[in-house]
This record gives structure tokens, sequence and C-alpha cells, in this order.
């Protein structure tokens, strides 16, 4: 990755993420000046446990903290400390050694509708556990601001592209548990939800296969898409609306599949995410040369190839910018809790909808 020379501070930051999808905790380490200036130092990736999962999974769409929601926050937390600790041991380093800590925490409601966005995560008790500073619940104020609280990386990726050799314009699509892409071009940046990505088929994988997802895309592949079923989705409102919009995970859940075969169902819900994908590059204001995706998603090659075909632009991995894909999500809540320090906007007009750029994130200082 291509750095500039900067004489403004440089933060070592860690960035905690837990997707949608709620398959585990991504934490990454950079060094950056919260502007232009972007190190990667280490990244670490951890699963659930399954019974930290089933306990998140159960949290879904609820919105008052009961017993059990405050129970699966406290062992959300508790989670994320092991890894923060290898993380900053492994490059021989000392928790003091760390700035800040971004902290996203996991989504359980999202809806831009109501102005109401939940992600369980006590920054304060992380703050308190690591004895490290940590900024948090990141996306209140842009929904305060009348911004849909959603799509937050488009600021991390105007900077990683500020220093590529990337020929615009250009998409970065994230296929996590919901697809969202980042438009950039010489002076706009775009950034909207696309529809699902993975959420869907990996709980139809689950659910019907018990293993978590649908390795290379084999499965759908194998399978053959029901296009009334398609049709149905793509006619919902959602798809009419204009750009910045938002979703949560289980906004498509009017959409079934229930009744088709395992392979028939894959297929039908993977075709889903292309055609969404596919109909979300169309609102671009002009042509993408490529798409560079993020995410898991990146990793099913049946998806991928049948993005690009649907779209007829080139479709690659992240990785092949160099840049580490599974980690640009984490990384990039490190460099906004940076931005959040130096009181910088990381959410836009263009990119969320809020009435102007918005700083956000809360700071919990360590005791």
């Amino acid at each position: 990755m291509k750095k500039s020379s900067t004489k403004k501070k440089i933060y070592r930051a860690i960035g905690l993420m837990s997707g949608t999808a709620m398959d585990g905790i991504d934490a990454a380490l950079i060094e950056t000046d919260g502007y232009d200036y972007i190190k990667p130092i280490a990244f670490e990736t951890i699963a659930h446990d399954e019974n930290l999962r089933i306990q998140l999974r159960n949290c879904l769409n609820k919105t008052k903290r009961t017993s059990d929601v405050i129970e699966a926050e406290k062992q959300f937390i508790l989670s994320q400390i092991p890894i923060i600790n290898k993380l900053i041991k492994d490059i021989n380093l000392l928790k003091q050694n760390i700035d800040i800590i971004g902290f996203h925490g996991q989504t359980i409601h999202h809806d831009p509708a109501q102005k109401i966005t939940i992600q369980l995560g006590d920054g304060q008790l992380l703050a308190d556990e690591m004895g490290i500073d940590v900024v948090y619940d990141f996306r209140a104020n842009d929904m305060k601001n009348d911004g849909q609280g959603a799509p937050f990386l488009p600021v991390y990726h105007r900077a990683l592209i500020k220093n590529s050799n990337i020929k615009l314009p250009i998409v970065i699509l994230n296929l996590g548990g919901v697809g969202n892409i980042t438009y950039i071009d010489d002076d706009t940046m775009i950034a909207f939800d696309t529809g699902p990505a993975n959420a869907m088929i990996d709980d139809w994988i689950i659910t019907n296969t018990g293993k978590n997802f649908d390795e290379d895309g084999a499965i759908a592949a194998s399978g053959k898409a029901d296009q009334a079923t398609i049709d149905s989705f793509l006619s919902l409102d959602y798809f009419k609306k204009p750009y910045p919009k938002s979703l949560d995970r289980n906004d498509f859940k009017s959409i079934s599949v229930e009744g088709m075969n395992l392979e028939n169902g894959a297929a039908t819900l993977t075709e889903m995410t292309i055609q969404s994908v596919a109909q979300g590059i169309q609102l671009c204001p002009k042509t993408p040369t490529a798409i560079y995706a993020t995410g898991g998603g990146r990793h099913n090659t049946y998806m991928m190839k049948r993005i690009s075909q649907t779209t007829n632009i080139p479709a690659h991995n992240i990785d092949v910018l160099g840049w580490n894909g599974d980690a640009v999500e984490s990384q990039g809540f490190a460099y906004m809790a940076v931005r959040t320090l130096l009181n910088e906007p990381i959410s836009y007009p263009t990119t969320t909808g809020c009435n102007a750029p918005c700083v956000g994130g809360k700071l919990a200082k360590s005791n």
C-alpha cells in the first residue's frame, strides 16, 4: 500500500469489527494520522464461540435492554479482550503503546426510517477492562443529523484510494451480511446499501446443512434460481429508493425460499444478491472501471463471477490491490476512531444522507 508522508501526529489505533454475519471478531492495528497516512501493522480474526453466536442471534431485532441482551452484550465485550491482547503481544507492543481502540459493536437492529440503530457494546466497560481509551457508538450522531447511520466505511475507502494508483471511477463492494458499495470518482464519493449479501444465504445454509456458509458458492452453482422469487424481491420498494439508503440484515424476511431444495434455495438467494448489486451499480453517476470486493463474499467465486457477468464490469477480490480484504472493515473503525479524536467527520451527505458532514463516535476514557 502506498503511503503519504505526513508531519501530523501518528496514532496507533486498533479497530474491532463484528459484522451482521455474526461469524466472529476482526481486530486490526494500524498507524494513521487520521487523514491520508495509513500503515497496516497487524490483523487477527477469531470465530465466535457457538454459545455467544447463539446469544447474539437471539438479540436480533430487540430494541429493549432485557436481561438476555445485557448478558449477551457483556459476554460479547469480554470476548474482545483475548484478541486485542494477542494482537498487541504478537508484535511486541504493550497496552500503553496503543492510543485508541475503535469498537464498532454488534448491530442487532437497524431501522433508519425510525432513526434507530442499536449496536451491542459498552465502550466504557471495554476501556476499563483494557486500560485503553475507546471510541464507540459511531452511528448515533449521524442519525441525529438525519443520516441513515450506514454505510460507514467510505471515508476509509477514500483514504485508501488516495494512496493508490487505481484508475477512477471505481466501486468498492462490501459483501458482508448486507451488501454496500462505495463509488469514488475524482470529486465524488457516494455510498449506500445494495441489498442482502451473505446473511440470508448463510442462514439458509446453516438451517439446512449445519455448515456456516456456502463455500465458493458450490451449492448455489449446482442449483437453479427461481425467477419468480427474484422478480418479487426486485420489486420491493427499497430498490426504487434513491441513495443514500441503508438496510438491516432482516429487511428481506418477506422473501422466502422455503419449500425449495437446498441447491435451488441457495441459487435463488445468491442471485438475489447478484441482481441487487447490479441494480446498485446502475445508480452510480458513471460506469466504474472495476469492482473491488471486500468481506467474506469476495471468497465466493461463483458469486464474484456472476457479478462480473451481470454488470459487465471486472469484479476482483480487493486483495489484488495488496489490501487485506478481511481487515478493511476493522482497519476502517481504527481510522475513524482517530478521526473522532481529531473532531473530523466520518459520514457525509452523499454517503449516509446526513444534513452536513458528521463527526461520530463517543470517547470512553480508561481509568
